[in-house]
């Protein structure tokens, strides 16, 4: 079983409800990442931004972007994950997929969709949490609105590590900064946050602040550039921290209701 886990997180500015310049951009990004590395994480919506208007984007262009992840994954060998505006039977969801790098493929669809930017009258939200094996480590995807719901991210027992993709603007770039810094601690997990860049057509501004942090909390990397951000993750040490210190064992069990 491998024991680490290297991955990168691509963080940039988004063209705006232009899935064909998005690709093209980050095929040119994804090509110049290293042969070892395992894992590559977009930021959410990265083929539109955060748009509430996803029919003015063509409908085929939900296929077409995951028929490019997966060509992406099986040319470069590495898992791909990112969440795209997805249309099915006749429901739009803010669908996260993850490829692996034989080109199949799991989802995951936003739980709380965010209701303060009318994300709920738009998008259908999801039901089920997503978690999944990868290189030996237990994954288990998120999108953006809901890092604020420790409920929803609580560790049953089931995963090593939390990915958060997100669109979070810069006035309240501080609660991402600590909710990511938290979920690490309180799980005692390994946390990543990929969030974009740039300003939206509607003159929302997003600062990067893409970051990793190990199960005490501390920060394994940070960034407000764009670029891309590596680093490597290990199972073992996740592991020993969690034998060493039996946290867990002493959590509040629970059920939810939906």
């Amino acid at each position: 079983m491998q024991s680490t886990l290297k991955v990168a997180l691509i963080q940039t500015a988004l063209i705006w409800e232009n899935p064909v310049e998005n690709r093209n951009m980050f095929s040119t990004k994804i090509k110049d990442i290293p042969g070892d590395t395992d894992m590559i994480i977009l930021p959410e919506m990265f083929t539109t931004g955060f748009t509430m208007n996803p029919e003015r984007v063509n409908v085929d262009e939900g296929e077409n972007t995951v028929k490019w992840m997966k060509e992406i994954a099986q040319d470069k060998n590495m898992a791909l994950v990112g969440s795209i505006s997805f249309k099915k039977n006749n429901k739009y969801t803010n669908r996260l997929f993850f490829i692996h790098p034989d080109g199949t493929s799991a989802s995951y669809d936003k739980k709380h969709t965010f209701t303060f930017a009318g994300e709920d009258k738009v998008y259908e939200s999801g039901t089920e949490r997503l978690v999944f094996s990868y290189k030996g480590f237990r994954i288990c995807p998120l999108i953006c609105y809901d890092l604020r719901f420790p409920v929803w991210a609580r560790y049953k027992g089931d995963y090593d590590l939390l990915v958060f993709v997100a669109n979070w603007p810069e006035p309240r770039i501080e609660a991402w900064d600590t909710l990511l810094k938290a979920r690490a601690i309180e799980n005692m997990s390994y946390c990543i946050g990929v969030n974009r860049l740039g300003e939206d057509n509607n003159a929302h501004r997003y600062p990067g602040h893409s970051a990793i942090y190990d199960p005490m909390g501390s920060q394994v990397v940070f960034s407000e550039k764009d670029e891309v951000i590596y680093a490597s993750l290990s199972l073992q040490e996740l592991k020993d921290f969690r034998a060493q210190f039996k946290f867990l064992e002493d959590r509040d069990h629970f059920s939810l209701k939906q």
